[in-house]
C-alpha cells in the first residue's frame, strides 16, 4: 500500500451511556497512569497502597505515596550518617528516634534493633566468669589459674561496682578494663577516704552556722526568743561577714521591766565554724576580762566569749554616749541589738554613702570625738575602725562591730590604735577633708601621748617600746592596771 494513501479507520460504535459511564473513565485514567508511571506502581508498597486499593484518583493518595518515598530517602541518609559517625567505635550512637518510617517498613535494615521490643542488649558486656572452686580451668597448656593477670584484672574491674555511689567508676566492664591489684587497692583506699571525708563534711555542715543559714541549735534559740514574746518575727538576713551573720527582726513585748525592746532589732549570730577564729584569739587571750576563761582547746567557748565581749564593749560605749547599737539580750552566741536603720533597710556604711564636703567634715570631727571618748572614757581601742564599720544614719556616724575591741593596756593595744588612725586619716584625706590629721598626729590627739618621731618607722618603734613597758608592769604587779586618771593618760605612761 502507498504510505501516502488514505488511512483506513475503523470506528468503534458505542452508546452514549457507555461514553458517560464513570467506571469506564476510571479504567481509562488507570491505563494512562500505568503507561506513564510503570515503576511507581511496581515499587509502591506500604500500608496505604496494596493490590486491592490501588487508586490514584485521590490527591491524598498521591501525597501519601510521595511522602513515603521521601521518608525512605531521609531514613537512608540517617543510616549513612550514623554509620559514618560510629565507624568501628565500641560506643555507638543511634538516630532511631529521628527516623520517619516505623520499624514495619520493609526497607529498614535488618541489623537495626528495636530497643523497645528486645530484651537483650548486644552492647552489654558479659560478667566475668568466676574461677571454679578448684582454682583453675582448662588442661595442659591452656590451664588458667585464679592468679592469671587477665582474670584478676577483670575481677578487680567488676569489684569496683561495690564502691560508694558518690565514687564514679565508669563502665569498666564494657571497655574490658583490667586493673592490677596495686591499682585496685589504691582506688579502694581512695574511695573509703573520700566516703569518710564526705561524712565529716556533712556532719560539720549540720553542726555549724554557715553563711546566710543557721544550725539547728541556733534556730532553736531564735524560736525560743520568738515564743517568749521578745521578738515578734524574724524577717531575714541583712548582712554577712567573716565572723557573724546579721538578721533583721521586729521587737516584741518587753522581757523585763528595766529592758525596753526596740521596734526593730538586729540579731547578730556569731558563726560556729571554727576556721574563722584561728587568728582571732590574739584579741581575747590577753584581755584580763577573759584571760582566766580562755582555752584554745574549746573553740566553741571562744565564740561565746567573743559575743560576750561585744556586749560588754557596746555597754561601755552606750554609757559614754557614743552612737552605737543598744544591747537587748545575749544568748550564748546570739546577740540581739537595736537596729540602725528604718523599715528593714539598714543604714549605709560610710564607704557606700556620698556626702557633701560639709557632711564629710562633720563626720570627721564626730569620729575624732568618738575615738577620744572611746579611748579615755570607755578605756577601749576599736582595733578594726574603718569606713566599713561606721554607719551614716540621721546625720550622725554610728560605730558597729566592736567584738575585737581591746583596752589600751593590751599588749598590742597601741598598735591597733595606730592602725585605726591610719585607716581614718587615709579615708578622710581621700574624701577631701583638708583639716584631716595624718595618722601620727591623730594618734597623739586620741591617746594624749606626745610621741615625737620624724618618720613612721621610729614612731612605731616608740609604740612598741611603750607596749613592752606596759607588759613588764603587768607581769611585775600580777594584776590588771587601774582605770585612766582624770587627765586621760594611763598611769603607767606617767611613771
Amino acid at each position: 500500500q502507498c504510505p501516502w494513501g488514505a488511512r483506513n479507520t475503523t470506528s468503534i460504535s458505542c452508546s452514549l451511556a457507555d461514553v458517560m459511564s464513570e467506571q469506564l473513565a476510571k479504567e481509562l485514567q488507570l491505563e494512562e497512569e500505568n503507561a506513564a508511571f510503570p515503576e511507581v506502581v511496581a515499587t509502591a508498597e506500604g500500608p496505604f497502597i496494596t493490590g486491592e486499593n490501588i487508586d490514584t484518583s485521590s490527591d491524598l493518595m498521591l501525597a501519601q505515596m510521595l511522602q513515603m518515598e521521601f521518608d525512605r530517602e531521609y531514613d537512608a541518609q540517617l543510616r549513612r550518617e550514623e554509620k559514618k559517625i560510629n565507624g568501628d567505635s565500641k560506643v555507638s550512637i543511634s538516630f532511631e528516634n529521628y527516623r520517619k518510617v516505623h520499624p514495619y517498613d520493609s526497607d529498614s535494615s535488618e541489623d537495626e534493633v528495636d530497643w523497645q521490643d528486645t530484651r537483650h542488649d548486644p552492647y552489654r558486656a558479659a560478667k566475668p566468669t568466676t574461677t571454679p572452686r578448684k582454682g583453675f580451668t582448662g588442661k595442659g597448656k591452656d590451664i588458667t589459674t585464679k592468679h592469671d593477670e587477665v582474670v584478676c584484672g577483670r575481677k578487680n574491674t567488676a569489684r569496683m561496682e561495690n564502691f560508694a555511689p558518690e565514687f564514679q567508676v565508669g563502665d569498666g566492664i564494657g571497655m574490658d578494663l583490667k586493673l592490677s591489684n596495686q591499682v585496685f587497692n589504691a582506688l579502694k583506699q581512695h574511695a573509703y577516704s573520700e566516703e569518710r571525708r564526705s561524712a565529716r563534711l556533712h556532719e560539720k555542715k549540720e553542726h555549724s552556722t554557715a553563711e546566710k543559714a543557721v544550725d539547728p541549735k541556733t534556730r532553736l534559740l531564735l524560736y525560743k526568743m520568738v515564743n517568749a514574746g521578745m521578738l515578734e518575727t524574724i524577717t531575714g538576713c541583712i548582712s554577712t561577714g567573716k565572723e557573724s551573720v546579721v538578721f533583721h527582726a521586729y521587737g516584741g513585748a518587753s522581757a523585763t521591766e528595766d529592758k525596753v525592746i526596740p521596734p526593730e532589732c538586729a540579731i547578730k549570730v556569731f558563726k560556729t565554724t571554727l576556721n574563722e577564729f584561728k587568728n582571732r584569739d590574739k584579741y581575747i587571750k590577753d584581755d584580763y576580762r577573759f584571760k582566766d576563761r580562755f582555752s584554745k582547746l574549746n573553740p566553741r567557748k571562744i565564740i561565746r566569749m567573743w559575743a560576750e565581749k561585744e556586749m560588754h564593749n557596746l555597754t561601755r560605749m552606750q554609757n559614754a554616749g557614743i552612737p552605737c547599737p543598744q544591747v537587748v539580750i545575749l544568748k550564748k552566741h546570739i546577740l540581739v541589738m537595736s537596729f540602725i536603720g528604718q523599715d528593714q533597710v539598714p543604714a549605709p556604711k560610710l564607704k557606700d554613702v556620698t556626702l557633701s564636703s560639709e557632711d564629710m567634715k562633720k563626720a570627721y570631727y564626730q569620729i575624732l570625738n568618738m575615738m577620744q571618748q572611746l579611748y579615755k572614757e570607755c578605756n577601749l581601742v576599736h582595733a578594726d575602725l574603718s569606713e566599713y564599720n561606721m554607719l551614716w544614719h540621721n546625720g550622725k556616724v554610728w560605730l558597729i562591730d566592736v567584738s575585737q575591741s581591746v583596752e589600751p593596756t593590751h599588749p598590742h593595744g597601741l598598735e591597733f590604735l595606730f592602725r585605726d588612725c591610719r585607716n581614718v586619716s587615709q579615708f578622710f584625706q581621700k574624701g577631701g577633708v583638708a583639716e584631716a590629721l595624718n595618722e601620727r598626729e591623730l594618734f597623739n590627739a586620741v591617746s594624749g601621748l606626745n610621741i615625737t618621731a620624724d618618720n613612721e618607722v621610729d614612731f612605731q618603734a616608740e609604740i612598741e617600746a611603750l607596749e613592752k613597758m606596759n607588759e613588764d608592769h603587768v607581769q611585775n604587779h600580777g594584776k590588771k592596771l587601774s582605770m585612766f586618771s582624770s587627765d586621760g593618760d594611763p598611769p603607767i605612761y606617767n611613771e
